[in-house]
């Protein structure tokens, strides 16, 4: 259940090192980032930011998350472990720790405090933007992550609070009625204007603080960027880019037959799309496509922004980095717009680990990962005591030789999915198969389950021992 986008920039550094001696960890969530880079393979999208970051760092050209909504993935990513396939994942959590905190094991960021760090979340980290619960979002009472942070955040602005922030369009625009939100936007103006701009700028003021000389604690700050969750809402000058250009065309991009995850793209719908359909309207397509890139380029600009106060801070070279996509996201693939399927394009997003010390910078690895070997890899970098109650596994081998093995990765919405080197099955509720051979150019579209029942079953024994249930 891995298909996430991360990167990190770590260092290899021994276990018998003190609090003072332990690298920071920047970690950088970006919501429904699919594998749409530049250092990823797609030419046409302009991300510098994070195309020096990747040149720096390890590049995981194969990581998958457990599911693909926002609140199950973070869940698995921020605790190492398999959970709920529901957006109320890391709320059903902290309502577990209230009835009996022994029963919880600690998440990463609690691990880390435990461990002599300052720990600080600006953004969407958790499902979240800012980590708490109530109408919106804004209740001191109701934490998404209890005993995690040291201080979570979100500078809500003209969007008055989280919830307004969360799909917040140019100048303080709220999301009511979806259907009276445009489906995209680009309006003139600094970044600012879109709420990414407001959690950069606190994550900068915190970055600050957590350098100061006097801090004599390594810090873990998570910074979380919204876009390109919808509404795609971004600046105008991440439009220029995309002006005039000539996209790939959309693969394989119609409605599979036989049963499938496929859905309607129901939050897509949701929004105003001025009576256009991108299955039927080749134009539009095209001008949802570019809109996605331009977020993409005004989340990248939000990296840079991060990226260069480390530098200039004289951090980076003490700094794990970590860049993570929660999930991907369906451009016109399968004739979906939006992710909750269990097709690769829901499920792959981007994942990069860089530092100085890393041998063969820039290098990709197509070892399989998933998002909760994020945690114990973190720990294994940092120097901390490795997690024993975590179901994912260090990823420091593939850091240091992107040749070195990786594993089948699983995921889980309403049907359960493996994913290995060279097929993904599919196992619904109702014992239904999908098998697909990845080896060929017919990508998820071919079930081949009926005439594969040996490799169907070996593929159904292996899902069984990773998950229960």
């Amino acid at each position: 259940m891995r298909w996430i986008l991360l990167f990190v920039c770590l260092g290899m550094v021994p276990a018998a090192v003190s609090a003072a001696e332990r690298p920071n960890v920047l970690l950088i969530c970006v919501d429904d980032l699919r594998p749409e880079l530049n250092c990823f393979g797609k030419s046409y999208i302009h991300s510098p930011n994070i195309d020096a970051l990747a040149a720096r760092g390890r590049i995981f050209d194969r990581h998958y998350v457990q599911a693909p909504t926002c609140g199950a993935s973070r869940f698995a990513m921020l605790t190492g472990r398999y959970g709920p396939s529901d957006n109320g994942a890391i709320f059903k959590r902290a309502a577990q720790i209230a009835k009996d905190p022994d029963s919880v094991s600690a998440s990463m960021p609690a691990w880390f405090r435990q461990n002599g760090y300052t720990t600080v979340s600006v953004g969407k980290v958790s499902h979240h933007p800012g980590g708490r619960g109530g109408a919106d979002w804004d209740q001191e009472s109701q934490l998404e992550m209890p005993h995690s942070w040291d201080r979570h955040l979100l500078p809500a602005g003209p969007w008055q609070h989280p919830r307004g922030a969360m799909h917040g369009l140019a100048h303080g625009e709220i999301r009511h009625d979806p259907s009276k939100m445009d489906l995209f936007q680009s309006r003139e103006g600094p970044d600012s204007i879109y709420p990414d701009g407001l959690i950069t700028d606190e994550a900068l003021r915190q970055l600050e603080q957590l350098s100061d000389g006097a801090a004599e604690q390594p810090f873990f700050l998570a910074v979380g960027i919204i876009r390109p969750h919808l509404p795609f809402g971004a600046p105008a000058k991440y439009m220029l880019p995309y002006e005039g250009i000539t996209l790939p065309p959309i693969p394989h991009p119609t409605k599979p037959s036989g049963k499938t995850t496929w859905h309607k793209s129901g939050e897509f719908m949701r929004y105003n799309n001025w009576g256009k359909d991108p299955n039927h309207d080749a134009e539009f397509a095209t001008a949802v496509r570019k809109h996605y890139a331009a977020c993409v380029s005004y989340a990248d600009a939000q990296v840079g922004k991060l990226l260069t106060r480390l530098d200039q801070l004289g951090k980076r070279d003490n700094t794990i980095i970590v860049l993570w996509g929660d999930h991907g996201w369906h451009l016109g693939e399968h004739a979906i717009w939006g992710k909750h399927a269990l097709f690769e394009e829901s499920l792959r997003s981007p994942l990069v680990i860089c530092h100085p010390g890393l041998p063969d910078p820039g290098v990709t690895t197509r070892s399989i990962v998933e998002s909760i070997d994020i945690f114990p890899t973190l720990c294994s970098l940092s120097g901390l005591p490795q997690p024993d109650f975590v179901d994912g596994v260090s990823l420091a081998p593939i850091v240091r030789s992107a040749d070195a093995a990786g594993h089948p990765a699983v995921s889980y919405a309403k049907a359960q999915t493996i994913r290995t080197d060279t097929h993904r099955l599919i196992v619904h509720r109702d014992g239904y198969v999908e098998l697909y051979d990845h080896r060929g150019d017919d990508g998820e579209t071919t079930n081949i389950a009926e005439e594969n029942p040996e490799l169907v079953e070996a593929m159904r024994m292996q899902l069984r021992q990773r998950v229960k249930g």
